[in-house]
């Protein structure tokens, strides 16, 4: 069992009026340097139904066949399963086996963008993505975060919303959300097996099916138009100008969160190479190529803005740079101030979310702008401080799991209701899926924080509860990540960070992930423990874990014989001495003071757990990072 922190908050969003119930002067607009947003030039109420009228598709009929819930085409081809396993075999089939950066393999005389105007052709999809009047968002740092937020105060405005995100932490629905829900199982294989099927029909030598991203992406188009969002937000996927998500012709408005260096294979190896990419979703609606001919047509139809939050120099000149070229205005905007909250928490940790949070804010103003004609609220004189009250809702009840997400395993605790009432455990899971250096230092910088915050909480607790008075914390990290990332560099990151806060790591944990990553599974499918046999990475993540913290002479070049010794588990009294006082048995003759490498995931959470049931006095924090495969994997584990 696990209890979340984060969801204090409750949200229903059926007592919401409408935006247009209220009374409209409510959405108080800060100014920016500069305003960029034109009035609007559709009406949402007027067109709505029109630009969002779902045409079947007349390529094929799909028939469930008794309660059996299998499908047929109406073609010769063989029934397939209905099942949510069925679908995600189907999907994992689709996962190509290329390294990022790697020239596409794909066959065909078509290029990826082409194909994915083809397949949203073949879906009957084509014309109706402008009627889900898009707000597509980059970044490297803060996206996700960004497009939560941006989700949650449209919703609270009264809209009814769609939002698109990668990748999934424990089910692939999570990509998915309608009205602030993952959509359920029953309309994702509606959606998906009606996708599949009229794909598969079109296929062809150059028309192959599409890699798992593309299709994911086209199937949240499907799901978003069948349901009939007002809005849609979309998170890029990788980069921005090649990216899939980059299909979309007409958003709204286009935002950029936080820039930084990832995915350099296939992004390249500077900030200005990366920008450059991430500015590839800024949209030109001019389409003429004389100048003259832009110019005089320029206020005639209405651009689409993009925004920004504060970037690093090279970065911020490429994307001005890009974003003159295409005549898109684009603002800069600045942190939210914590007055403009009323007294309300963001509901995603870190400081690094006022950035983020600034960024929703504007991009949901535009909208509004654009959408629904809402420029009479920026001529209003009186404006407030404080945000909207649907804003306040949004901000303070968005959801991103896996990003600064603190959990309370209670499976360790003797009394859960109690636990659940006071938020406080002996064994607490910090996930953030941080796996770039400036992610990692955002990581480390809410990390510590959170772990200060305990600490005060818990001497608050303790003076009220002489049985807790006696109770040690200890800082625990739990780390894996891809062979492609730079551990070298993520590691100092990490420990340094925490270190100028004055938290240090007692025990670092190495382990294997669970997932794999050729296959698609579902949130009830968790694989058995089965110990890995191979460890070399997780033995070299030690290896390297040591000599940043005790210098090159802890560890032995020669670890030829450590790789292949038999893995075991620590005793459960190894969390509780000091780094200098306590060494691991666990790999053997090998000892390390202050770290281990772990068989299986799954042993490890059930170790920790017997460390603070058979050591009373420990209260164990422990930081999940490094991957969000990683972070899924526990989180799945936490939950069953």
């Amino acid at each position: 069992m696990l209890v979340n922190a984060n969801t204090s908050l409750r949200h229903v969003s059926g007592a919401i009026p409408s935006f247009f119930k209220k009374n409209r002067h409510q959405f108080c607009f800060q100014k920016y340097q500069k305003v960029s947003c034109l009035p609007a030039h559709l009406d949402l109420h007027e067109h709505v139904e029109r630009s969002l009228g779902l045409k079947r598709s007349p390529l094929r009929l799909i028939e469930e066949m008794g309660s059996g819930g299998v499908l047929r085409a109406n073609s010769n081809e063989l029934p397939l399963s209905s099942s949510y396993e069925s679908a995600m075999e189907a999907l994992s089939s689709l996962i190509t086996r290329q390294k990022r950066g790697e020239k596409s393999n794909i066959n065909g005389k078509y290029e990826k963008m082409e194909r994915m105007q083809m397949y949203l052709k073949i879906l009957g999809l084509e014309d109706q993505i402008a009627g889900l009047k898009i707000i597509h968002v980059a970044g490297t740092k803060g996206k996700g975060s960004t497009c939560s937020f941006c989700e949650a105060i449209l919703r609270e405005s009264g809209f009814r919303t769609g939002l698109f995100t990668s990748p999934h932490l424990i089910d692939v629905r999570e990509r998915f959300r309608v009205d602030g829900l993952d959509i359920s199982e029953e309309n994702f294989l509606q959606y998906f097996w009606d996708c599949w099927h009229q794909l598969k029909e079109n296929l062809s030598e150059d028309l192959p099916m599409p890699p798992l991203f593309q299709f994911l992406t086209v199937l949240a188009f499907k799901i978003f138009v069948s349901e009939k969002v007002d809005v849609a937000i979309i998170e890029v996927g990788l980069g921005g100008r090649k990216d899939s998500t980059n299909v979309i012709k007409e958003p709204v408005v286009c935002g950029i969160s936080s820039l930084g260096m990832d995915h350099i294979e296939s992004l390249g190896d500077t900030l200005g190479k990366i920008a450059s990419h991430k500015a590839g979703i800024f949209k030109e609606d001019l389409f003429s190529d004389d100048f003259l001919i832009r110019l005089s047509l320029h206020a005639l139809k209405p651009e689409t803005p993009a925004f920004t939050v504060d970037q690093l120099p090279e970065a911020m000149d490429v994307l001005r740079e890009k974003a003159s070229e295409l005549m898109v205005p684009l603002e800069v905007v600045p942190p939210l101030e914590p007055q403009t909250l009323g007294g309300l928490k963001l509901s995603l940790s870190g400081d690094h979310q006022y950035a983020n949070a600034a960024l929703a804010v504007a991009l949901c103003k535009c909208w509004l702008l654009k959408t629904v004609n809402a420029k009479d609220v920026l001529t209003n004189e009186k404006v407030e401080a404080k945000l909207p009250e649907p804003f306040l809702r949004g901000l303070a009840t968005a959801r991103l799991g896996g990003r600064a997400q603190t959990v309370y395993d209670s499976s360790s605790a003797s009394n859960s209701s109690e636990m659940k009432e006071n938020a406080m455990g002996d064994l607490i899971f910090y996930l953030d899926g941080a796996h770039s250096p400036e992610s990692m230092e955002v990581c480390a910088k809410w990390f510590s924080n959170a772990v200060i915050e305990n600490r005060n909480s818990s001497i608050k607790h303790d003076v009220e509860n002489l049985e807790s008075s006696s109770k040690i914390s200890k800082q625990v990290l739990l780390f894996n990540c891809m062979e492609v990332r730079d551990p070298q560099v993520l590691l100092p990151r990490l420990i340094t960070t925490c270190a100028s806060s004055g938290v240090h790591f007692s025990k670092a944990l190495f382990v294997p992930s669970m997932s794999a990553y050729n296959k698609v599974t579902s949130a009830s499918s968790i694989s058995s423990d089965i110990y890995s046999k191979d460890l070399k990475w997780q033995y070299m993540l030690q290896r390297m874990w040591e000599r940043i913290l005790h210098g090159n002479e802890a560890v032995n070049d020669d670890n030829s014989k450590l790789e292949n010794l038999e893995t075991l588990l620590p005793p459960t009294t190894f969390l509780c001495g000091s780094p200098t006082a306590t060494t691991s048995k666990c790999n053997g003759e090998k000892q390390f003071t202050s770290s281990c490498v772990m068989p299986s995931l799954p042993s490890t959470i059930k170790w920790l757990r017997d460390c603070v049931r058979e050591n009373p006095s420990l209260r164990v924090q422990v930081l999940v990072t490094g991957s969000l495969h990683l972070v899924g994997d526990v989180l799945k584990l936490l939950k069953r």
